[in-house]
């Protein structure tokens, strides 16, 4: 037995950890939406001039087409806890920084999906830091 199990010490959480699974979780129920929202585009519901996937522009095929599949994907590991899962919603991310901000003649310009993702990225850099801090203290 470990001496945190002997001297009747459980090990828990810390307040950082436990509110980093739930930030975790959150992004990944918005990165399902926003999956749902691609695959809404793909099979033809979508209201604008991009409604169905055969008169979309070779660009918008492959963007819709891609994050449909990847932002499910990493919907699925930040909800599993994996670490695979912020990896594929930093690909995610930038794509579509990319296409928004990098290529406003094609996608149209959103700087709020850029904002957006950069708060994210800044939030879990936060929390990793914080976890580090308090973990390093520990020993």
């Amino acid at each position: 037995m470990s001496d945190f199990v002997s001297e009747g010490m459980a090990l828990r959480p810390t307040a950082a950890e436990t509110a980093f699974v739930w930030f975790q979780r959150i992004i990944a129920a918005y990165c399902l939406l926003f999956g749902i929202l691609y695959w809404v585009r793909l099979v033809g519901i979508y209201p604008g001039d991009l409604w169905r996937f055969d008169l979309m522009p070779v660009h918008w095929r492959v963007a819709c087409a891609m994050l449909g599949v990847l932002f499910p994907f990493a919907a699925i590991g930040l909800w599993m806890l994996s670490s695979w899962g912020p990896v594929i919603w930093f690909i995610c991310a930038a794509t579509e920084a990319t296409m928004y901000l990098g290529f406003p003649d094609l996608y149209g310009y959103r700087p709020a999906i850029g904002v957006s993702h950069l708060g994210v990225i800044a939030l879990y850099m936060t929390f990793r830091t914080v976890i580090y801090v308090q973990a390093r203290r520990a020993r």
